[in-house]
């Protein structure tokens, strides 16, 4: 028992120490972090405008059918090539037919009336010379004859007007492209006014983007812009504003920009989805923070630096900004080294510990 009770005192003492020990331990740990940071440095700032929007051929053409018919022959299916001037669809009408056969046998009525009246004018003008008749008689004559004349030409003109007509019962390519749709088949009865094909020219495109009517003053043709497709979100395509529609939606508060892109881009079609970033203030020199570094309270912004191994929490006055940096223009100094990932427990003093220092491509 008298030894039980001498080694209570130093057990008492080893658990006191492990203890101290582990609440140390706790302490220390509790007041140290693991953070992502980088430097900071000077480098260049592209203010660009984020819209979304979607491919349109720059040249398309909507075909309707100018009469109601039955199709008879169809000349080229959706997707294929076809040439300008080539036959689409070709539609039976019975009226625009009736009309030409109409229309030429009134030109052969007022031929024969223009020959026949030029056959009595000159017998009129012979018996006038030789006295036979009055000149009221002979200028009668001569009235009928232009007016024959006029008429003929009116009855001339009506059967270009109606042979046109029977044209239209071809739906013809204005211009080589695509054939993006054609949706009547042989046999169909087809009404007037009906949309009947849409030829693209597939050689150049045009992305439509709807853009905010607040970033409106800063747009200009001419401004160049950076094109991603949902369809290769890999790849960027160079492009430029060229039309700037000056109506804003009342519903959506936007406007419509047109932008063409530099070059060919073989893989879009019409309707593809696309996004665009377009570039109008570009400024060097300028001290950029990642935005995802920045954080506010109270209506100020803050960042964590890092000094000596422990967070500061630093104030800072922000100016410009692109889609992942923003500008600070007081607070902090090139080659500081600052938080890029910032915790709600974040305290200040507290030790560091950098996980990841790599720095960035500022862009």
């Amino acid at each position: 028992m008298q030894n039980l009770q001498k080694m209570l005192p130093k057990f008492s003492i080893a658990l006191a120490v492990v203890f101290a020990a582990t609440i140390g331990y706790l302490l220390t740990r509790g007041n140290s972090v693991d953070v992502e940071a980088r430097k900071i440095s000077r480098s260049e700032l592209v203010e660009a405008i984020y819209a979304t929007g979607y491919v349109e051929a720059e040249n398309i053409a909507n075909l309707s059918a100018e009469f109601s018919g039955t199709v008879r022959s169809i000349g080229a299916l959706e997707g294929q090539q076809v040439s300008k001037g080539q036959a689409i669809i070709v539609f039976d009408s019975v009226q625009p037919r009736l009309a030409v056969n109409e229309a030429r046998a009134a030109v052969a009525e007022e031929l024969a009336a223009v020959r026949d009246n030029n056959l009595r004018l000159q017998r009129n003008r012979s018996l006038f010379q030789a006295g036979a008749i009055s000149r009221q008689d002979f200028e009668a004559a001569e009235r009928n004859s232009v007016q024959s004349g006029e008429s003929l030409r009116q009855r001339q003109m009506q059967l270009k007007s109606r042979e046109d007509d029977l044209n239209k019962l071809q739906v013809v390519a204005p211009f080589a492209g695509i054939l993006t749709l054609q949706n009547v088949k042989e046999g169909d009865y087809v009404q007037s006014g009906t949309l009947v094909a849409t030829v693209t020219d597939p050689a150049r495109y045009l992305v439509v983007v709807e853009v905010d009517e607040l970033d409106v003053p800063r747009l200009r043709t001419g401004l160049k812009a950076v094109i991603a497709f949902d369809s290769m979100p890999e790849k960027r395509f160079n492009a430029a504003v060229v039309r700037i529609v000056p109506q804003t939606d009342r519903v959506t508060k936007t406007s419509r920009v047109y932008l063409r892109l530099a070059e060919p881009v073989p893989a879009i079609q019409g309707g593809m989805t696309a996004t665009a970033n377009i570039v109008y203030n570009t400024r060097k020199g300028a001290l950029l923070v990642s935005k995802s570094a920045v954080f506010e309270e109270e209506r100020q912004s803050y960042v964590w630096k890092i000094v000596d191994g422990k967070l500061k929490k630093q104030p800072i006055r922000t100016g410009d900004s692109d889609l992942v940096y923003i500008e600070v223009v007081k607070g902090l100094d090139a080659g500081d080294v600052v938080v890029t990932s910032p915790q709600e427990n974040f305290r200040d003093g507290m030790e560091t510990r950098l996980v990841k220092d790599t720095p960035k491509k500022q862009s």
